[in-house]
């Protein structure tokens, strides 16, 4: 027994216990200590300084908010009369910023391999761009896109820039064999047994009706019903004179539908033509390769021209079971998995470029320190 009474085993005993829980205290001290410098890292990160005309920075390169305010107005167009929601506003402007940041992230790989659109380059799409205009007309497009000579030649490059490095990187290394083709034949036989005549189609459209996103490559827009009839008269012309059709109709055609593929409309059934007396008609008369005069579209309800287009007939085949031996099917198929494959490629690769790049968003960072307070 000791003086306090207490036998000597179990004074130990509490002694260990009191010192487990210091120990316990030390550790979980020695956490905090040590969770700190990640803390003071994640608010640092969402303080960090930086010029408050960059919303974003790629490897460096910074992205200004002049540029995200610019596509911005762009994409709202005609409906900026209805402003949106402050919430809607800022989610618009983040997925600006994303495309923003995509754009220069390809634009640093294209620089990489040298294959950035030269001035040369632009200047002659530049031209393909004003030849339906006159200058005057020209100036009056741009107005009314909101748009300077700058802005499109910067548009212009990037299109261009991208364009190359996808064909350098993606489209050249796509290769569809005979087996390909025969194996997908095998598998969808039923989708080459047509139960009435098919006409495969083009066109070029243009209208009148004013629109922030006429999806052609030169960003050409009429807005009125008088520009529409120049510049569909105007691109009548050059096809007469043999200019490309599919040239054409992606640099000027305004059905964001089939501008990008040249104005091909796929194929569509003799039954779904004959809905519009005055194309079936036309095209009816066509033998492959021909096209249309000038066929004005007509609006259900008033009647009156709502748009304006030139079809060209591509092909016409008729009802019956196609083979594989017929070249059309086997260009058919050969484009569709070709299109399949470069597409899912594309994808991939951009998603790469994404990982290797260093990307910061302040304006993202801006949206959650506001919001998330």
């Amino acid at each position: 027994m000791t003086k306090a009474g207490i036998p000597e085993r179990s004074k130990t005993a509490k002694q260990r216990h009191g010192n487990a829980r210091a120990s316990r205290r030390r550790l979980r001290h020695s956490r905090q200590i040590a969770a700190l410098p990640i803390a003071l890292l994640l608010i640092a990160g969402c303080n960090r300084a930086h010029n408050a005309d960059v919303v974003a920075t790629v490897d460096g390169h910074a992205i200004m908010r002049a540029d995200m305010d610019r596509m911005y107005a762009a994409q709202l167009g005609d409906t900026q009369n209805q402003q949106p929601s402050p919430e809607q506003a800022d989610s618009l402007r983040l997925n600006v910023v994303k495309e923003l940041i995509d754009e220069e992230i390809v634009e640093q790989r294209a620089a990489k391999m040298n294959l950035t659109a030269t001035p040369e380059d632009v200047d002659a799409r530049l031209a393909e761009m004003k030849a339906p205009y006159t200058e005057e007309q020209f100036a009056q497009q741009l107005k009314a896109s909101n748009h300077t000579l700058d802005d499109v030649k910067r548009d212009v490059r990037r299109s261009l820039t991208l364009d190359k490095l996808l064909n350098k990187e993606i489209y050249s290394k796509v290769t569809i064999t005979d087996a390909d083709v025969s194996s997908y034949y095998t598998k969808h036989k039923d989708e080459f047994n047509l139960i009435e005549t098919q006409y495969h189609l083009a066109e070029i459209r243009v209208t009148g009706v004013p629109s922030a996103q006429p999806g052609n490559l030169q960003g050409s827009k009429a807005t009125t019903d008088a520009e529409a009839r120049k510049k569909i008269q105007a691109l009548k012309n050059r096809l007469d004179a043999g200019e490309d059709f599919g040239a054409l109709a992606m640099n000027f055609s305004e059905n964001p539908e089939t501008a990008s593929n040249g104005g091909d409309m796929g194929f569509h059934y003799e039954s779904e033509i004959r809905s519009d007396p005055t194309v079936y008609a036309a095209v009816t008369k066509l033998k492959a390769g021909e096209i249309t005069d000038i066929l004005p579209l007509l609006d259900p309800a008033t009647k009156k021209p709502m748009a304006y287009a030139i079809v060209k007939l591509i092909s016409r085949e008729p009802a019956g079971q196609r083979d594989l031996n017929d070249p059309r099917v086997q260009q058919a198929i050969r484009q569709q998995l070709r299109d399949g494959r470069s597409q899912l490629l594309k994808s991939a690769y951009l998603e790469m470029l994404r990982d290797q790049a260093k990307v910061e968003n302040f304006f993202a960072e801006e949206i959650f320190k506001n919001d998330a307070k």
